[in-house]
């Protein structure tokens, strides 16, 4: 059996990072629970791999947080889930005295876990919260990791055999009384998939319907 500590499948040991798992736990629940401590160790595991100077409880705070917009009382809320999971984890540093720079760190971490093409580019924390979330979700980079660490974590964080449904489920739950915040995100496809009468926001066809088609030039 792998030895979990020689993999460093630790998760800080802080008292704000116990307070993040426990407000985790208590309002999101044993599957969004689990989810994001798989999250964190696919994060962790990629950012020593790459040798990446990332900060280990930013990190592990992201994670608890980065899906916590998708918890029922967020599920009227004006804003993407994503940026309702971001503002969460900046009330919850800022109760504890983090840094300004640090807590842009996790709120960008966050409001972008689900925007490819972006976090690649910024600081290790938000490359490594984004490459986590898709691993956990949909295996990216699944090949990236050995055999020995995916049994690892799971015997840690246990991943449920109906993942895949529940997952897409728990999007469409949180999101379908919110569709206009999926606009130009992969978001609409969880509500497109559960519902076929789900029309998406066609940006040609805003262009095409602006107030600009109207005008004309003067001669």
């Amino acid at each position: 059996m792998t030895d979990l500590y020689a993999l460093d499948l630790k998760a800080p040991g802080s008292r704000m990072a116990r307070e993040a798992a426990e407000l985790l736990r208590d309002t999101a629940g044993t599957f969004l629970y689990q989810h994001s401590h798989r999250v964190y160790h696919w994060a962790a595991l990629r950012g020593r791999r790459k040798a990446l100077a990332f900060d280990p409880e930013l990190l592990y705070v992201a994670a608890m947080f980065h899906d916590l917009g998708l918890i029922e009382r967020f599920n009227t809320s004006p804003h993407r889930f994503e940026v309702d999971g971001a503002h969460a984890a900046r009330d919850f540093l800022e109760a504890h005295r983090v840094s300004r720079i640090a807590i842009d760190k996790v709120w960008l971490a966050i409001a972008l876990h689900t925007t490819p093409g972006i976090p690649e580019h910024l600081h290790p924390e938000a490359q490594l919260l984004h490459v986590g979330a898709g691993m956990d979700v949909a295996g990216r980079c699944f090949h990236e990791f050995t055999e020995e660490e995916r049994a690892a974590v799971l015997r840690l964080h246990p991943r449920e055999e109906d993942f895949g449904p529940r997952i897409i489920d728990t999007f469409h739950d949180a999101l379908a009384q919110r569709p206009a915040t999926t606009f130009g995100t992969f978001n609409d496809d969880f509500i497109a998939y559960r519902d076929a009468a789900f029309k998406r926001v066609d940006i040609c066809c805003v262009i095409l319907a602006s107030p600009w088609e109207g005008q004309r030039p003067r001669s």
